[in-house]
């Protein structure tokens, strides 16, 4: 069931900081197999999608119908790891841990996976605009796995601008801003635990 706390709260940071949207679902094929209906449900202007669905069968259709509705509702789309799909589709590239995948380079937005410090300097780097720090809190697609907690999350944000060294002038397209997102177990409630977080990242929260 979508947390419409949630939605309120990234209405209200999309109005103070426009441009990232502040809301991202990410599809999951355990636990969202079809992301169709979420997707429709999202508010328009301020949400995006990470398309992931790597091994499902019907992974091109699923993409070509999100592309539609993304367009239709003005959400940005990203897909994961695949710069040829995400080429076929008008859509933007999700990076993981900071690393491209492959010597395919093409405009458009960049999101990245980030677990530590390290991943945020890769994916600035490449130039992602948005980094989806995790997990924040335990999550049901993980469970069991270590979390950051909101302290060290925080922490984390916090000093994402000094990930490049100062020396390298501004100028320099991958020392330009990244903005940071939190994902992994939060909700309308605990999100405003977290400093420095731009966007949130979620499946069963945002479907």
């Amino acid at each position: 069931m979508t947390d419409q706390a949630l939605i309120s709260w990234g209405r209200t940071v999309s109005r103070r900081r426009p441009g990232v949207p502040s809301l991202w679902l990410f599809t999951d094929t355990r636990r969202l197999p079809d992301p169709r209906p979420a997707a429709r449900r999202l508010p328009k202007g301020i949400a995006g999608i990470v398309f992931r669905h790597d091994d499902h069968p019907d992974r091109v259709a699923i993409g070509r119908d999100l592309a539609r509705i993304c367009r239709a509702r003005r959400l940005a789309l990203v897909v994961s790891g695949d710069v040829r799909l995400a080429a076929a589709l008008g859509a933007g590239v999700h990076i993981r841990g900071g690393r491209w995948p492959g010597p395919l380079r093409r405009p458009g937005m960049v999101t990245s996976s980030a677990h530590h410090r390290t991943d945020l300097i890769r994916a600035r780097r490449n130039r992602a605009t948005l980094a989806f720090l995790s997990p924040v809190f335990p999550t049901a697609s993980h469970p069991g796995e270590p979390t950051l907690g909101a302290a060290r999350w925080t922490r984390l944000a916090r000093l994402v601008p000094l990930v490049v060294p100062l020396a390298i002038p501004l100028a320099i397209p991958w020392a330009a801003p990244l903005a940071i997102a939190g994902l992994g177990g939060l909700d309308g409630r605990n999100i405003k635990r977290l400093g420095y977080c731009r966007a949130v990242g979620a499946i069963g929260a945002l479907s």
